[in-house]
C-alpha cells in the first residue's frame, strides 16, 4: 500500500457483494495514529526521505490545544504520496518521479481527535473522521501547528462503519479457517447491510420476474415483515429463501431494483 506503516480494519466484499464497495466508502472510519514531532519527510511518514529536523519543546496543554483545532470541517491538501489522479496519473506515479504537481485542497470531517498518549516527540491519538481524510497529512499538519513539524510513524485503523478490530481476522486467521473449511462461519451474508428494509417475496409465477430484475407492483409482492409495513425498500428473497435483491420505491407505485445480488 502506499502506507507501509499502516495496518487494520479492511472490510473485504466477495463475489456479487462488491456491489456493497460504495457502502464502505462513504461510512467513517477510525485511526490511531503514532505521530513523531521535530522530523518531517516527503512522504509525510518515518518510510520517506528526511527534509527537516527541529527540536521539540511544545507542552501538553499546547499539544491538546492544537488537537482541538483540527476538530470539525478542515480542509486538507492531498499528498504527492496518495492515489488521487491528476491529468490521468496518480499522484505518486509524479511523486516517484521528482515532481511537484499542483493540487487543490479537499474538504473533509474530522468527528473526534484525543489524545492517547504523549511522551515527546511521540504522541499517540485516535482520530474518527470522513471518507477521504489523510491521517499522514493530519500529523504533517499538526506538526507545523506545533512549530516543529512532524510525520506518521504509525497507523492503525480501528473502525470501518460497525466493524472494528475486535471483530476482524488476520490473514493468517483466514488461512487457517480456510484450511479447516470453515471461512463461510465468517462470511456475513449481503441482506445483513438493509437492516430497515422489510422482507419480501413473490409466488411461483413472478419468479422469473424477480430473477430478472423486473419491477413489482405491491399487489404482486409477498410481504413476510408485515409490521414494518412497506418501507422504502424491501429485502427480495426467492421462493427457497436466498436473497435475490434489494429493491426501493419509486414513488410512482413500483419497486424497482436497486442492488441485485443474485
Amino acid at each position: 500500500t502506499l502506507d507501509p506503516d499502516a495496518e487494520g480494519v479492511l472490510p473485504v466484499c466477495l463475489g456479487s457483494a462488491t456491489r456493497l464497495c460504495d457502502l464502505f466508502g462513504e461510512g467513517t472510519k477510525q485511526y490511531r495514529a503514532v505521530l513523531l514531532l521535530g522530523v518531517t519527510t516527503d512522504t509525510q511518514d518515518t518510510t520517506g526521505n528526511i527534509l527537516s529536523k527541529k527540536e521539540v519543546s511544545c507542552t501538553e496543554e499546547q499539544v491538546r490545544e492544537v488537537l482541538a483545532s483540527f476538530t470539525g470541517t478542515i480542509e486538507q491538501m492531498p499528498p504527492m504520496y496518495s492515489a488521487v489522479k491528476i491529468k490521468g496519473k496518480r499522484l505518486y506515479e509524479f511523486a516517484r518521479k521528482g515532481i511537484e504537481v499542483e493540487r487543490k485542497s479537499k474538504t473533509v470531517t474530522i468527528e473526534a481527535l484525543d489524545l492517547e498518549r504523549i511522551e515527546l516527540p511521540e504522541l499517540s491519538f485516535l482520530v474518527t473522521c470522513s471518507k477521504g481524510t489523510y491521517v499522514r497529512t493530519l500529523c504533517q499538519d499538526i506538526g507545523e501547528a506545533l512549530g516543529c513539524g512532524g510525520c506518521m510513524k504509525h497507523l492503525i485503523r480501528t473502525r470501518v462503519n460497525e466493524f472494528t478490530s475486535d471483530d476482524a481476522l488476520t490473514l493468517d486467521a483466514v488461512a487457517e479457517l480456510f484450511t479447516e473449511g470453515r471461512l463461510k462461519e465468517r462470511i456475513i451474508p449481503p441482506d445483513y447491510f438493509f437492516p430497515l428494509a422489510a422482507k419480501a417475496g413473490v409466488d411461483q409465477e413472478n419468479q422469473i420476474r424477480l430473477y430478472n430484475g423486473n419491477p413489482f407492483r405491491k399487489r404482486q409482492i409477498l410481504r413476510e415483515d408485515i409490521s414494518l409495513g412497506w418501507t422504502e425498500r424491501l429485502r427480495f428473497y426467492d421462493i427457497n429463501g436466498t436473497f435475490v435483491g434489494v429493491y426501493k420505491w419509486d414513488g410512482n407505485g413500483l419497486y424497482r431494483p436497486e442492488k441485485m445480488f443474485l
